[in-house]
């Protein structure tokens, strides 16, 4: 992803990503696109997306876009991974200081990033897949205003714990 049409570090970008995408990915099929044009398809075909490659900027408003697309910063989660450690692992969304103390903050981002942890960085994916699954059921239970719904940072933690506590004694 880059503004190859407008920016001089984006052509400096676009032939350092084919040189070494050729070189060391010779497997994985390189396509580009300008950033902004790759918006639209974020919105209008998210399903034809599968491993997007972009300099911080571009990847700062992509990763908004796509998180309003599935319903808001509050259920981003996001995993920087490399070849060595387990990664860093945090949701899309910033610190918004102006819901700080209000109890409203929607935690599904920050849970789901544990999860994209357990699963990428120390290999539990069945823990992960059952720590998503306990957050899907927890939004649906109890949605944070974000979602429509009155439920508070703290309702949505709750309704997490019983899930999982649910879903150990099965």
């Amino acid at each position: 992803m880059d503004k190859v049409n407008v920016m001089h570090t984006s052509r400096l970008w676009r032939d350092v990503v084919t040189a070494m995408g050729a070189a060391l990915y010779p497997e994985i099929e390189l396509d580009h696109a300008l950033v902004d044009s790759f918006a639209m398809t974020i919105v209008q075909a998210p399903e034809t997306i599968d491993t997007v490659v972009t300099e911080n900027t571009f990847g700062d408003i992509l990763s908004d876009v796509a998180a309003a697309v599935t319903g808001g910063l509050g259920l981003a989660a996001s995993a920087s991974l490399g070849d060595d450690g387990p990664g860093i692992f945090e949701p899309v969304h910033g610190s918004a200081p102006q819901i700080a103390g209000r109890g409203i903050a929607n935690p599904a981002a920050m849970i789901r990033s544990v999860a994209l942890l357990l699963s990428h960085g120390l290999g539990r994916a069945d823990e992960a897949a059952t720590l998503e699954s306990a957050v899907d059921a927890a939004l649906v239970e109890s949605p944070t205003p974000d979602l429509g719904g009155t439920s508070t940072t703290t309702d949505v933690g709750d309704a997490v714990l019983r899930n999982l506590d649910a879903a150990r004694t099965l």
